[in-house]
């Protein structure tokens, strides 16, 4: 995981702990997952975009070379 070994991990949780507290740690996580799904579903549209406009591209430039 990012090349952290599990004592690092655990300093990491034990210092999110001491920051954040317990109560604010499932809010914070909630938040952060939310936040990468969205990154997500708009990598995923992005994509799709192009290769709609790839493909438009593609049908423009075949039609001028039939002429």
């Amino acid at each position: 995981m990012f090349g952290l070994g599990w004592l690092e991990v655990t300093v990491i949780a034990i210092v999110a702990i001491l920051i954040f507290g317990p109560k604010k740690l499932p809010e914070l996580g909630g938040a952060i997952g939310k936040t990468l799904r969205g990154f997500k579903d708009e990598f995923a549209q992005g994509d799709g975009e192009e290769t709609d406009e790839s493909l438009h591209q593609d049908r423009d430039s075949n039609e001028i070379h039939r002429d």
